[in-house]
């Protein structure tokens, strides 16, 4: 996911909700609103309209929603799973392995691509 993407679906979804307004040019001065950005700037994101990112406007977003920019996500799951891969090679490792297995499937299944922490 570009950092494009990710600031389109979360001014879409988090910070200008369909509920945030009646109509999408609502939705979007809301954003511009909550964000302090302009209103243009604010359409070209959200239109994802020949745009780059920054790293300040991708850090406020993420200050904004809570939600953090995939790679972000992506080490933190690496990390999980090495942790439990550490598990599998001590002396208990026969003990640890159904636990080992059942944390993967969890970790899989919570920080797959495209789910909010």
């Amino acid at each position: 996911m570009s950092s494009v993407e990710f600031v389109q679906g979360a001014l879409r979804c988090h910070v200008a909700p369909p509920g945030a307004g009646v109509n999408v040019s609502d939705r979007i001065r809301v954003a511009s609103r909550r964000l302090g950005w302009g209103y243009s700037r604010t359409r070209a994101a959200w239109y994802a309209d020949r745009i780059n990112i920054s790293a300040d406007e991708l850090r406020k977003i993420e200050e904004t929603t809570g939600l953090r920019y995939g790679r972000q996500e992506l080490a933190t799951v690496e990390e999980l799973i090495v942790r439990a891969d550490s598990l599998l090679d001590g002396p208990d490792a026969d003990f640890h392995r159904p636990f080992v297995a059942a944390i993967r499937a969890m970790a899989r299944a919570v920080y797959r691509p495209g789910t909010e922490e």
